[in-house]
């Protein structure tokens, strides 16, 4: 038995595949159904609607729905679409044991234990019969698969076939009576019915046959698919066969075996075999022709209870006492060989060779007869053409191989049954052209030839299979990985580790190898070298090396490719497994289960266009690029996380992403193009910062030209000693009446009237004056003068000096000179038939048109200026020859004569890549909220705690994250005159390589534990509010530590909640001591915050300290019998003597008169919690929600607010929880 899926739960007690999805129903014990995903090992829902154990569900094959019955004596059909109960059918009076839907009317049929079987229409909602006759529990009740049959097993010991024909409108009126049109009503709600029909009502149903021989109860019956057969199981534990005919039916034989009930018995659906189940812990498959046990199936501790079998597949589920498990009886993997383009395969006992490029499917022999397992693998000699077939039993010491000569011409419609030499072994592989090894049933190797003689043995180390590895070559598996061994040297010439290695898959040259297991592939070289390792979570099947040096292999669901360099992904979906036996271009060659040779379309230009680059082919990646037949995002993420952006901007259409690749590779001509398209103030920014550090200031001045980002242009022009262009900027500012930014360019250039000017224009006109005189201005101080009271006129400091700016020694016209680096593949690829302009080119076109229309330059003098400068450009020649440059020549062929005129080469210049600080991957390798706040990522940092704890308030996270941030690093000067350096402490630099450290955190559990310590002092010494805010503190902090082991996490955990019992604890004192000491309410609700109080999880000094506020308030309070019950628990704590015997002073005085004269909300025998914001108590079982950090307790009408405790996580939040650690993603 090969075991798929297992699950862990409440008794099974029903169980039905879904005819189409991979999708089993489970009923329960507990009331429960779960709806699960086989295949992908998940619960996709469950339903909760029945009261007590559900003991039958059934999948209709067509529509989505599905019956079930339980003991509450209600049949219920539900919608898995729309996740509800559609309706309920009442009628039965006892506990329903069976349901099941018609394979082609609208029934269901139900067996009960009120000794009834009845037949509902669904549509229509209503019983159409009711069967009668059993005088017991109607354990088991089915429907025939194609006649108008019914087999029903009670504990009355018999076994009965009904036949219902004969009910009313059967054959020819059946259906226009039960059946109504469509869908017929099932949009309805609950909608319960009990019109039914006559209880003891003849002419219904008819008793064909009562089949009586067991001894006891009968808990299950079935009919054979297509023979004329009942299978039967009963509490006499024995299965029996019965056949039956139109006038009788007879027992054929007994299976015993079992030892104790049998629980459910049913054919194979596809194979001449019986299965069934019992209470002895065991599941049993029979021979139905010889009636012998084949195999026995047990569990250490569970009964099972019940099977079910696929409608079209080779599954079976059987559920048992804390779960059900889903199990192939036998493998499917059909067993294969390719030699070239010759496929060689073992189908219904013969040997069949498939040409894959003639697509000429022959049957080559007949094999003898063996076991009834199927041919485990093949092994096939191209040089003897001879082949070795092993066949492995359920016992593997049986196993044996069979070395065939295959015939070299034979007759595919009458193939020949050569003879073959059969030996036992478990592995047969060749090693030689004459040569094969064997592994015997004790693990040993030996050396036989052709004639099945052995030539000599092997001894090697320990291994529990063997695998084809190439002439004199043999792979070995143990427990740890696997070893290639050379047989004549007899020794390992190599190992890699995997667990539990299954299959392996060379390539045609034998250079590289993948090695299969359940959801490991590892990919490796000649000489067993690791190369890459690929983790799947769903089960991989098979593989194939393509002829590119890809390998494509299978998963239950997908067809996937992966690279050796370690890049995977997926090609498509499969709707079942399927065997992948050669890759050629596009086509896909492979078995599917039923043996059946198929071709599988794929599209291979995704993973061809990784090879390239990985390859540099990059003549192909441009000719993919090209044809645009890739998916964009996902490429492009490729491509930047590869370090290939630069290629990516090469093809990408959408302008915004072009502009994000063309900064993140330096390129600031296309991100200038890019932002020219976009015109987004967003845009030129970013542009203007990523030009400015590669100091392009053309680019920048344009950046800053279209945000109209005055103030930077002129400091602009001021660093890069451009005077010309600060004056204009000057008289810009005058014209827009810009004060501010006039002054500031007069102050830039020096210009002592310029600066009185501007004060005098602004009506600052004292200013004004004090500038005149500081600089010695006679003339206008004296006309300022005029215009200034006598006596506000400050005096000038006598030592003033003139603030004058260094004139430039050599303006900075141009932008920066940058490395000279030979243009890439792509950028002279694509860049052939574009015009090459440079950006100081597009700056002087710019410079002129886009500023004119913004009001820049508006003055006569400026055009002149120009005019004259263009002028004495054109003077150079002296028109002695006729050289015109000014022709109107294609863009094309002026680019490229530009560019040969600047270079001997391509005459193109490639920035260097900035690099990334290691800052940069700290995020990207970690989940760890505080990791992302020590890289300064404070958004995503918030994000992960918003998602983990549910954080909504993060203002008290503000000091935490600065303060993190700012021990993130540690700073040491570098060159003189240079800024300092940083370095970055790694936590994990003892075993990660550089690229994969993470930062060293600050804070650790243990400082947390010392901080919990002060706290608890503060509280001893009744310092509520300062013990608060450092328990809240604590509560901040715990988020934002790493831990290394499970057991620090649940330390942190606790933690938690201890930090939250106190606060609790102490808020609700604070609360108590505000209220009053005269009104009876108030003095009430003070006894019962005492009381509370003594139910928060404090240390038992705390405990005591609680308790004894509560006794003496209850005792002055005259209620006793609380001041006794608080007594004798702190007397259990064990109080100090003098305290104990006050306590015992006031404990015997309350027992004279143990009652309360006041009634408060206080039961101390009912567990309860606080709920946080109200100070009342939940009661064990009545609703409530919780915070996500903290885990206070909260009603339900309080979902939504802030916690009260912590202050920071919104309360009954869905999180995934606490995550502190790296073992808590895994």
């Amino acid at each position: 038995m090969l075991t798929k899926f297992e699950t862990k739960s409440a008794r099974v007690k029903g169980l039905s595949f879904h005819s189409k999805r991979p999708w089993v129903l489970a009923s329960l014990h507990s009331g429960i159904i779960q709806l699960w995903d086989y295949r992908m090992c998940t619960l996709v829902d469950k339903f909760d609607e029945h009261e007590g154990p559900v003991r039958a569900v059934c999948f209709h094959q067509q529509q989505p729905l599905f019956v079930s019955g339980g003991d509450d004596y209600k049949i219920k059909v539900w919608n898995y679409k729309l996740r509800r109960c559609l309706f309920t059918l009442l009628g039965h009076l006892d506990y329903i044991r069976t349901t099941e839907f018609h394979q082609e009317y609208p029934w269901i049929l139900s067996a009960s234990d009120d000794q009834t079987i009845r037949i509902w229409n669904w549509q229509s909602r209503s019983c159409v019969s009711i069967l009668t006759g059993h005088n017991h529990y109607v354990m088991c009740a089915r429907f025939h698969p194609t006649q108008d049959l019914i087999v029903s097993a009670s504990l009355d010991s018999t076994v009965r076939v009904w036949d219902i024909a004969g009910i009313p409108g059967k054959p020819g009126g059946l259906r226009k009576k039960n059946v109504a049109p469509g869908m017929g009503g099932l949009g309805g709600g609950e909608d319960h019915h009990t019109r039914n029909p006559e209880l003891f009502s003849a002419g219904d149903a008819t008793v064909r046959h009562v089949l009586e021989g067991h001894d006891r109860g009968v808990n299950w019956a079935a009919f054979h698919p297509t023979l004329p057969l009942v299978i039967s199981g009963s509490d006499d534990r024995q299965v029996k066969l019965w056949r039956m005919n139109e006038s009788k039916a007879w027992e054929v034989d007994t299976c015993r075996g079992h030892y104790n009930n049998v629980s459910c018995v049913m054919f194979h659906p596809r194979q001449e075999l019986i299965l069934s189940n019992s209470e002895d812990k065991s599941i049993r498959v029979w021979d139905m022709a010889k009636r012998m046990c084949l195999h026995t199936f047990r569990r250490e501790h569970d009964r099972f209870w019940v099977l079910a079998a696929h409608p079209t597949l080779n599954l079976f589920a059987a559920g048992h006492d804390s779960g059900m498990i889903i199990f192939k009886l036998e493998r499917e993997r059909p067993a294969y060989a390719l030699h070239g383009n010759l496929l060689y395969y073992v189908k219904e006992r013969f040997l069949r060779r498939l040409d894959l490029t003639k697509n000429k499917d022959v049957a080559v022999m007949q094999l003898r007869a063996g076991p009834r397992a199927p041919v485990y693998s093949m092994s096939f000699n191209p040089a003897e053409n001879a082949v070795l077939l092993t066949t492995r039993t359920h016992i593997l010491d049986n196993s044996n191989y069979d070395l065939y000569q295959v015939p070299k011409e034979s007759d595919s419609q009458n193939p020949d049954a050569p003879d073959s030499k059969r030996s036992a072994g478990l592995t047969a592989v060749w090693v030689a052209r004459n040569r094969f090894a064997v592994m015997d049933k004790s693990h040993q190797i030996v050396i036989k030839n052709l004639q099945n003689e052995v030539t000599k043995k092997v001894s090697t180390p320990d291994c529990d299979e063997i695998f084809y590895a190439g002439t004199g070559m043999l792979l070995l598996r143990d427990v740890d990985g696997v070893s290639l061994f050379d047989v004549q040297q007899k020794r390992v010439l190599g190992t890699a580790r995997i667990a539990k290695c299954r299959y392996v898959v060379w390539s045609a040259n034998m250079t590289t190898v993948a090695l299969l297991s359940k959801h490991t592939i590892l990919i490796c070289n000649r000489k067993l070298e690791r190369l890459c390792s690929i983790t799947e979570t769903n089960r991989v099947k098979s593989g194939s090396w393509d002829d590119s040096g890809v390998f494509i292999y299978t998963t239950s669901n997908h067809i996937k490719y992966a690279l050796t360099n370690g890049d995977h992904g997926i090609i498509r979906t499969l709707e079942l497994p399927v065997y992948v036996t050669r890759v050629a271009g596009s086509s896909v060659y492979c078995l599917d289960r039923q043996v059946t040779p198929r071709v599988l379309t794929i599209d291979s230009t995704e993973f061809r266009f990784k090879l390239a680059l990985v390859q540099r082919k990059y003549d192909e990646v441009l000719q993919m690029v090209r044809g645009a037949k890739l998916v964009g995002q996902s490429i492009i993420a490729y491509l930047q996380k590869k370090g290939y952006p630069e290629v990516a901007l090469h093809f990408v259409k959408d302008e915004r992403t072009r502009f994000i690749l063309a900064l993140e590779c330096g390129n600031i001509d296309v991100a200038l193009e890019a932002a020219k398209a976009l015109d987004d103030k967003g845009c030129w920014e970013k542009l203007a910062e990523h030009a400015l550090l590669h100091g392009n200031h053309p680019v920048v001045e344009y950046c800053y030209q279209q945000t109209k980002n005055y103030d930077k242009l002129s400091f602009l022009y001021l660093i890069t000693g451009n005077i010309a262009k600060l004056r204009r900027m000057m008289k810009i500012n005058e014209i827009r009446k810009d004060y501010e930014g006039w002054y500031t360019n007069a102050l830039y250039l020096g210009d002592v009237p310029e600066r009185i000017r501007v004060l005098k224009a602004c009506g600052k006109t004292s200013l004004a004056l004090l500038t005149a005189s500081t600089h010695g201005y006679q003339q206008e101080t004296e006309s300022l003068a005029a215009h200034v009271e006598a006596g506000s006129i400050p005096e000038p400091l006598p030592s003033a000096q003139l603030l004058q700016p260094p004139i430039p020694v050599q303006p900075m016209d141009t932008a920066w000179p940058l490395l000279t680096v030979a243009k890439g593949f792509f950028d002279t690829a694509v860049a052939s038939g574009k015009t090459a302009s440079g950006t100081a080119a597009a700056m002087a076109v710019d410079d002129v048109g886009d500023i004119a229309g913004d009001g820049w330059g508006d003055d006569d003098e400026e055009n002149v200026e120009d005019g004259e400068l263009q002028a004495e450009g054109g003077d150079g020649e002296g028109g002695g020859w006729e050289v015109d440059d000014d022709l109107d020549l294609p863009p094309e062929l002026e680019g490229t004569s530009s560019a040969a005129a600047g270079s001997g080469e391509d005459g193109y210049y490639v920035p260097p890549p900035r690099g990334h600080p290691p800052t940069h991957g700290w995020t990207q390798r970690s989940q760890l909220a505080i990791d992302h706040v020590l890289a300064g990522a404070f958004e995503s940092a918030t994000r992960l705690l918003h998602d983990q704890v549910g954080v909504v308030n993060f203002e008290p996270y503000r000091d935490l994250f600065l303060s993190s941030f700012a021990h993130s690093r540690t700073s040491y000067p570098g060159a003189p005159a240079l800024p300092s350096l940083s370095g970055y402490p790694a936590r994990n630099w003892r075993t990660a390589q550089l690229k994969d450290q993470l930062p060293a955190v600050g804070m650790r559990l243990s400082n947390l534990m010392d901080r919990l310590k002060e706290a608890s002092q503060l509280t001893t010494a009744a310092k509520f509010s300062e013990a608060v805010d450092k328990l809240r503190a604590i509560l901040l902090a715990v988020p934002l530590i790493v831990v290394d082991t499970k057991q620090e996490v649940t330390e942190a955990q606790n933690l938690l909640r201890v930090c939250k019992e106190y606060v609790l604890g102490i808020t609700m004192e604070l609360h108590r001591k505000t209220l009053g000491k005269t009104a009876p309410d108030d003095l009430k609700r003070s006894l019962e915050l005492a009381a509370y109080f003594t139910h928060c999880e404090l240390q038992p000094g705390h405990q005591i300290l609680t308790l004894r506020t509560a006794v003496n308030l209850a005792f002055k309070m005259k209620n006793y019998k609380m001041a006794m019950s608080f007594g004798r628990r702190l007397l259990n704590l064990g109080p100090r003597p003098e305290v104990a015997q006050n306590i015992r002073k006031v404990v015997q005085a309350c027992e004279k008169n143990p009652a309360d004269e006041l009634a408060v909300q206080y039961d101390e025998h009912n567990p309860f919690t606080m709920c946080a914001s109200s100070y009342v108590p939940i009661y064990r079982g009545k609703p409530e929600v919780q915070c996500p950090l903290c885990g206070a307790s909260y009603l339900p009408e309080h979902k939504g607010i802030t916690c009260t405790i912590c202050c920071v996580a919104q309360v009954g939040k869905d999180c995934i929880g606490l995550r502190i650690s790296p073992l808590q993603f895994r």
